[in-house]
């Protein structure tokens, strides 16, 4: 018989017969939606964890493999451009093989290279295999949630992609707890050997139980260009974003790459309205809540990453909590997110996106204000109230805007749009903390002459003083051996001061970008193409 749905359902081992196909996904338990959303979870938690886990272990790798600095920030640098560089694309890949291949492949390529960093003898052998991780997590994600959107019916996805971000939450949340005891119990290696099991169990979960479901009318080619031109902008925009705080924001090389960036998306867009199959169809744009749940995933990732990349130096360097202990502080913030994110996919299910999502980037902004308030000896229960709001503004938004990107496209570009809506959060983030950093580095570097002067403390040299700053600008206080108590105090003081004072702006300026983002939110709606082409069952 025939029915409305939104996908034909291929079982892949039978791929001639969608009959067949649709009868398993009826009577047996692959292609079921929930056991799908299980699946899938474990890939995501992977990536998730990965990502803050690594950051714990960065020393360790320092020490054990004799690494630069410069080295060690490319252990995160090279992942983030590989990711961010390869999610449409990822997404494309999707679409047009299916997302089950597609997941499969991003989760046995994803643990293999965890298994490889953890048996890399060299920095530079971990740099490679970070590279190859951020593709495999570039495969993944997207993926993931085309998956989600072609598993549930529309009155069930915000509930799905809730768990989802609860998901997320919850192993972001887990990694600098997980990481600070492997690393001292079991050495760095051990962070990337985690992914192994789980990512072992994601692939076997996966061939039992994941369906390949695609849209009648999938993309049957590829877009070379377009993912010449593509790679090549975002390549430019993350690459002068993460060289900024070297380069300077001024620079000509920032600025070279920035306007290559700038005319590469430009052309880009030109070619994507001339190709008869393009990589990002330009027609999507076209919806404007799909294009504000974009700019609105751009704006929160900025603000909330951007503005949470200094807490960690906070609470470690002028807190003095050791990396265990400020994971357990930021519990708060990642519980509130866990709980909130479910919840705000049924409330955004009965009443649409709009009012959950202004709403939510205004608590966002209440929150980010209020950490603008945070003194040097400020306790766990100021910090912990700010970080339980930020947590139940952030969810709704991870939630609701995931599913107005995702649900107002096609579904044949399913895929694409679960990479747009992760490529928005990583540039979003990237630039959040590249921006905020530059807003902190120059409050710092104008307030911390004016206290050490205040505080009657020796004058420095030129090449001190600019030691201090760098090392201020994290919150590190360098005393010299042998200092007197009462002077290594007051050096603590002024450079403590002048962080919290720096992060203090960073915040404020957080809190506005939070305002404009419960702006942008006015514009999103409810997903406007949960019809799909007849199937055949």
């Amino acid at each position: 018989m025939t029915t409305q749905t939104s996908t034909v359902a291929h079982d892949a081992p039978d791929r001639a017969s969608p009959e067949g196909g649709g009868r398993q996904a009826r009577s047996g338990l692959r292609g079921h939606p929930w056991l799908t959303l299980v699946t899938v979870a474990f890939g995501v938690a992977m990536v998730a964890l990965d990502g803050t886990i690594v950051a714990i272990a960065n020393p360790a790798i320092q020490d054990d493999l004799d690494a630069s600095l410069a080295d060690v920030q490319w252990i995160t640098n090279g992942y983030l451009l590989a990711l961010a560089v390869s999610l449409i694309t990822a997404g494309k890949l999707g679409d047009r093989f299916g997302h089950r291949q597609t997941f499969l492949g991003g989760v046995i390529g994803f643990a293999a290279a965890s298994a490889a960093i953890g048996l890399s003898g060299s920095v530079a052998l971990v740099i490679t295999f970070r590279v190859l991780q951020g593709i495999c997590g570039a495969l993944l994600m997207p993926a993931a949630l085309g998956l989600l959107r072609a598993s549930f019916p529309a009155e069930r996805l915000n509930a799905a992609i809730g768990i989802w971000g609860a998901v997320i939450g919850a192993s972001t949340a887990a990694g600098p707890i997980v990481g600070g005891l492997l690393v001292e119990h079991k050495g760095w290696e051990s962070v990337f050997f985690i992914n192994v099991p789980v990512g072992a169990l994601a692939l076997v979960m996966g061939l039992v139980l994941l369906l390949d479901r695609r849209a009648e009318d999938a993309p049957r080619s590829f877009d070379l260009l377009g993912i010449v031109l593509l790679s090549g902008a975002m390549f430019c925009l993350v690459w002068a974003i993460i060289k900024a705080p070297d380069w300077h924001w001024g620079d000509a090389k920032t600025l070279g790459f920035l306007t290559a960036s700038v005319v590469a998306f430009a052309v880009f867009g030109f070619w994507e309205t001339k190709v008869r199959e393009p990589l990002l169809p330009m027609s999507m744009f076209r919806s404007v809540p799909l294009t504000a749940g974009t700019v609105l995933m751009v704006l929160m990732a900025f603000g909330f990453m951007g503005g949470i990349f200094f807490v960690t130096f906070y609470l470690q360097n002028v807190n003095g909590l050791s990396p265990v202990d400020s994971g357990l502080r930021l519990l708060p913030l990642t519980a509130s997110m866990i709980v909130a994110s479910p919840l705000a996919g049924a409330v955004i299910t009965k009443v649409g996106p709009r009012i959950p999502l202004v709403a939510a980037m205004a608590l966002a902004a209440v929150a980010m204000f209020g950490l603008s308030t945070l003194e040097a000896d400020s306790g766990m229960g100021v910090t912990s109230l700010w970080f339980v709001l930020l947590g139940l503004g952030l969810a709704p938004v991870m939630v609701g805007a995931t599913e107005v990107i995702v649900g107002n496209a096609p579904l044949q570009h399913a895929g694409v749009a679960g990479g747009l809506q992760q490529a928005a959060m990583q540039v979003g983030g990237s630039l959040g903390t590249a921006v905020l950093g530059a807003v902190m580095a120059s409050r710092v570097g104008s307030e911390l002459p004016h206290k050490w002067a205040e505080a009657k403390l020796p004058p420095l040299d030129e090449t001190k003083e600019a030691a201090l700053k760098n090392a201020a600008e994290v919150g590190i206080a360098p005393v010299p051996k042998g200092t007197p108590e009462q002077m290594a105090e007051a050096i603590k003081h002024v450079v403590h001061d002048s962080f919290v004072s720096g992060m203090s702006l960073a915040f404020v300026c957080a809190g506005i970008v939070s305002v404009l983002a419960a702006g942008v939110a006015v514009f999103t709606s409810r997903g406007k193409n949960d019809a799909g082409p007849s199937v055949h069952v």
